[in-house]
């Protein structure tokens, strides 16, 4: 669907300007991640620039599509989810005012955050803008480099850090939806991958999806922490297709039509083996498909139920 209209007229030039810094801590385990925030004074040249990264970045989307665990954009499209779906709702909050003491006076403030958010207010709306950010914000991978200016024909020692803001958004935020144009670092800023862990294993105790294997142990050290499997995990709790009975009997009658490496026991059981992982996922996705067509079997990176 295309970029909806609030968040395309949105006046990023006509908008008061905050950046806001951000360490991250937390997040492992089910727990929620805490984020410590400073907003840092900018200067009018900066602001500028800034807008007209962020506007740009905006105005590069074409299309919006719903975030999904499998799912992917391109350099033209964004992925939606909604804001309460994630932990946003404690960045904005850590930016809600910026109190003098929660202002970067410090190297130290500055240094070794995790990403930046640019809060953009206009009319009572919001438009927040974040970005991970890059080597340059930390101390350890700064270590090994020389800061320079070229000034006069000359190269020369910039004693002062720099400090690389980007020119591309992460992620967007307006109107309680996020817009993500990176889905990995959307999903490493705000945890969401730990939250697919943390369905992984709520997936692991569920007693109808232990039910159809032999031994569950090789797919769990398969998919271990790996975020692509880890998704596929999620995405077949979601689908929920090793509920469904039928679905079940035509996959032990017809795996091996469909070309697919599985070995199931005398009991209809799975046997999961490093062998057959792959296939076994590829199953309980529903992602190898038959053409009626060129009757070819392919596999797809997402099934969308056409109506």
């Amino acid at each position: 669907m295309p970029i909806p209209a609030d968040f395309a007229a949105f006046d990023i030039d006509g908008a008061a300007l905050t950046v806001w810094t951000f360490k991250k801590s937390g997040g492992a385990g089910g727990t929620a991640p805490n984020f410590a925030g400073r907003w840092i004074a900018t200067d009018p040249a900066l602001e500028t620039a800034i807008k007209d990264a962020v506007r740009q970045r905006r105005a590069a989307i074409d299309e919006v599509n719903p975030y999904g665990l499998l799912a992917q954009n391109n350099e033209t499209s964004a992925l939606s989810i909604g804001a309460n779906e994630t932990y946003a709702d404690q960045m904005i909050a850590a930016t809600a005012d910026p109190l003098p003491q929660r202002r970067a006076t410090t190297l130290a403030h500055i240094q070794n955050t995790d990403f930046y958010v640019i809060k953009l207010v206009s009319n009572g709306n919001v438009l927040y803008a974040a970005r991970k950010t890059d080597p340059s914000w930390h101390t350890k991978k700064r270590r090994a480099a020389i800061d320079a200016l070229f000034r006069d024909e000359t190269l020369t020692l910039e004693p002062a850090p720099a400090f690389s803001l980007s020119a591309f958004v992460d992620f967007f935020i307006f109107g309680g939806t996020i817009y993500m144009l990176d889905k990995g670092r959307f999903e490493s800023v705000l945890s969401y991958r730990q939250a697919h862990a943390n369905q992984f294993l709520t997936l692991q105790a569920e007693p109808a999806f232990v039910a159809i294997f032999s031994n569950m142990a090789p797919l769990v050290a398969h998919i271990g922490t790996n975020k692509i499997q880890l998704r596929r995990a999620c995405a077949i709790e979601v689908k929920g297709h090793f509920r469904d009975v039928n679905f079940m009997q035509r996959l032990r009658q017809r795996f091996q039509q469909y070309h697919l490496n599985i070995v199931f026991d005398a009991n209809g059981l799975i046997v999961p083996s490093p062998e057959t992982c792959a296939d076994i996922m590829t199953a309980l996705l529903d992602h190898r498909l038959s053409s009626a067509f060129s009757e070819a079997i392919y596999d797809v990176p997402d099934a969308v139920a056409v109506a």
